[in-house]
This record gives structure tokens, sequence and C-alpha cells, in this order.
């Protein structure tokens, strides 16, 4: 189903279109098979997971088992952005036990992972259309700023580097980026943009070629200490490692571990030079803004603008999209979003919708663990900031798995515990509230009002 003349809808994503399309799956497990390390979900946790395990103990047999294929759910649909971020509360890891040295490293772990990946993209040839780049924060209205000020605070309170950080005025954002309405906004030095689908299809060969077993088109019927069973056969294994992110609550027993949100994207048809002279964006920054249902956007290889929100954010029961299709009214809610911030792209074609799924605890903080005793472990619930987070997962679940007492180990997320999410239709209400009063808040801002209480009321309702 299409709304604009041309406009594909979902098959995975653009991103993968941009590669000749979606892969032919490796071929499936074909019976019983017995390994040192089993992991379940075949995107970025599962396969740097995978590729630090093998650095580290070469003789290790891995064996990875994903349903479809490598990069088939948000790895391979997500918006491009290796951020480095830190976006999760850090109040609740000291409640949970953590201590504010314990955050202020988790932190900085966080933003290292850009130039990890970077090394290690290197390291195994991996063409990902990394470029390095700022993230660019924009506020268009008077309670935005009022949020950026506030950012700024919270950073320099957990000892963020300030010589990161760029505040912007109204002329200073129209320098980098002409945003209509644009007031003012933040500029964060040390991310990068990715093609996220090469980058997953790229780590998935990079392990094959170490020797890790893939098995693609193999679904997962159960998980339990030691053994894996599945359509096509059992993995037995001495450590069993679940990395299904946002696919997790379709897992036996796991329906109320993290909510599936939905997130969705649209891009564009290439700009021509005269367009991109309108709107700037030579840094090629990665973008968002200060909303409270905001957008995230990037600036492609070719010349594209890949632009994301959230749209209708939760399907009941926990439900998935069919291979990335996404809702005619999400189109056409990210499609008015893009023209009011840039009217002079009017008439810009839409070539391509998707969207995906993002892992979500219910106290919205995520977590890395391993159980030293039924030896099974998780990485996930990143809330929209896996493309960096899942490498510091990777490299924290091997040194787990191998015992390793690294300084990873020791970060307040590794064995952070919350309590499932409600029943529906609770959380379905709960979650569509959340986000029906952002959208409610962010009108009323725009109007000129302060900050909406609504919006408070609504994290309290989710328990954002």
């Amino acid at each position: 189903m299409t709304i604009f003349t041309g406009t594909t809808n979902g098959r995975v994503s653009f991103w993968h279109a941009d590669m000749g399309g979606p892969p032919q799956p490796r071929a499936p497990l074909s019976g019983d098979v017995t390994v040192d390390v089993a992991i379940v979900g075949g995107g970025y946790t599962g396969l740097w997971t995978a590729l630090y395990l093998n650095r580290l103990d070469p003789a290790l047999r891995i064996a990875v088992i994903e349903k479809r294929f490598c990069g088939y759910g948000a790895s391979g649909r997500n918006g491009g952005w290796l951020s480095g971020g830190f976006e999760w509360s850090r109040d609740k890891y000291i409640a949970a036990g953590g201590t504010r040295e314990g955050v202020i490293a988790m932190q900085a772990a966080m933003a290292g992972s850009v130039d990890e990946v970077i090394a290690r993209a290197a390291e195994e040839d991996i063409d990902a259309d990394i470029l390095r780049c700022d993230k660019l924060m924009v506020a268009t209205c008077a309670a935005q700023l009022e949020r950026r000020d506030a950012d700024l605070a919270e950073l320099a309170a957990w000892d963020f580097p300030a010589s990161r950080l760029t505040t912007l005025d109204g002329a200073g954002l129209a320098s980098r980026l002409r945003v209509a309405g644009g007031v003012g906004g933040l500029a964060v030095s040390g991310s990068a943009r990715v093609q996220p689908a090469k980058l997953v299809r790229g780590l998935a060969r990079a392990v094959e070629r170490r020797g890790v077993a893939l098995y693609e088109g193999t679904t997962v019927t159960g998980l339990a200490p030691g053994m894996v069973t599945t359509d096509r056969g059992t993995v037995r294994a001495g450590a069993v490692i679940r990395a299904t992110e946002g696919f997790t609550p379709s897992l036996p027993g796991l329906r109320r571990e993290w909510l599936p949100l939905n997130s969705a994207i649209i891009a564009t048809a290439p700009l021509s030079p005269a367009q991109w002279r309108e709107i700037g964006w030579e840094g090629h920054e990665i973008v968002a803004d200060y909303a409270h249902a905001y957008f995230y956007a990037q600036r492609t290889r070719e010349g594209r603008i890949a632009f994301g929100g959230r749209g209708i954010p939760y399907r009941f029961g926990s439900a998935l999209d069919r291979d990335g299709q996404t809702q005619a009214g999400t189109i056409r809610i990210l499609h008015a979003t893009l023209m009011r911030l840039f009217p002079s792209l009017a008439g810009i074609g839409i070539d391509h919708a998707w969207c995906g799924t993002l892992g979500v605890p219910r106290d919205w903080c995520t977590s890395v663990g391993f159980d030293p005793a039924t030896r099974m472990g998780w990485a996930g619930g990143y809330v929209g900031l896996g493309v960096s987070t899942s490498n510091v997962a990777g490299r924290t679940l091997a040194d787990l798995v191998l015992g390793r007492q690294s300084d990873l180990v020791t970060l307040p997320w590794v064995n952070h515990k919350v309590r499932p999410w409600e029943p529906e239709p609770l959380r379905w209400g709960a979650v569509n509230a959340l986000y029906g009063l952002y959208r409610l808040s962010d009108r009323i801002e725009a109007k000129g009002g302060g900050t909406s209480i609504l919006a408070r009321i609504g994290d309290r309702i989710a328990g954002h």
C-alpha cells in the first residue's frame, strides 16, 4: 500500500533496498548441533557478541540462530545514528544499586563505542557509509529551548565533557541547518552517520569468515539453560545468549519482558544541489529536535533525507509489523513534519517508507546480563540507541561469558532487572496515552505556551 505515487512501503527497509534488496537467507539449521555459545538473534547485539567472543577465544564454537536473515530487525531498519549517546535515567540506575561513578563510567563507555565501531568496521573491511559528524539537536519554540537548557544542565551535572558541546542560538542553528521556526539548538561532537544495513550485513560476513555458524530461516521455539530448541533441531550450548531486542516478546514466556515500540522512517528522493543550498546541512549532522514526539534524521550517502518518528507507537498485544510495512497515516504524519521543517522541499518525492520495533523495558533503561549459574544471558532494551549501545553490549557479554573481570562487567546496567510490563489492555492504553499526550503537548507548546504539564503526566503513566 502506498499513499504517494512511487513510494515503496515496507519490504523491510530502504537500507536493504539500497543494497539491491533483502538478501537471500543463509541455510537453516539442519538438525541437532552442540556448540560452546548459542546466540539467538542475528542483529547488531548477537553479531557483536559473536565477533568479540571469537576475538578473545578463536577456538570457541559459536552459533547464531536467526528467524529471518541477519539484519531483518531494527539493525537493518534504524535511523543510522552511531551516536554513543546516553538517554536513559541515570537516577534509576543509582536507585537500583549503582553509583554515581559507575553511571559516569557507563556514559563514557557508550561514548567510546563510536570509535570502537569505526575501528572494527575498518579492521573487518566493512563499508557502511560511516561519516563522523556532530549530533544536532534542534529547538523550534521556547519550551523546546527550555528542554535544551535542562539537557545542558544535566550533562554538566554528570561530568559530560563540555568541550563536546556547542550551544546554538537561532543564527547559529541556521548556519548549520535552516529549519523553519528554528530558535536554537545544541551540537554534540563525537557521533557518526552509518548505513545500518551495510553495517549489520558486513558484521554477518565478518563473523562467518571467522568461523561462526550463522543459521538463518530458523525459528526458536524455546530457551533453557544449555539448550535452544528450534523448528529445525536443537542447539545444545555451554552458554545461551538472548539478543532479540524488540522481537523478545515473540519468544515463549517473554511476552511482557520488553515492549516493542514502533518507529517509522521515510526516505526522500535525492535532493538537488539547489535544494541542499536552500537548507544547508553541509556538516552532514545527525539531527533530531526537542519535541516530545520527536523526529530524527540523517543526510544519506547519495543525498536523500531519511526522516523518522514514532507514528502509531504500539500494536495491541505486542504485535509486530509485516516486513516493515507501516501505516498510511504514519507516512502522512512524517511527510507533514518534514514539510513543516523544510517548506522549500514541497513536492520532493518520498521513495520509501518503512517501520521497525525497538525494545523498551518497563523502566525505560537498557540492560545487559548473564547468570553464571544457568549460563544464560541477554542484552537489549536500548530504547532507540541500539547502533552504538549494542557494541558495548557485545563486548560486555563476551567478557561475562568468558568470566573476564573487565571494567565493562562492573557498569551499572549489568544485570539490571525490572518488572515486566502490565498485561493487555493496560500496556496498550498506557503507551498510546503517553504518545497522545506528547503530541498534544507539542501542539500546545508550538503555539507559544511553556513546557506542557501533560507530557509529565504521560511520563508518569508509562513509567518513562
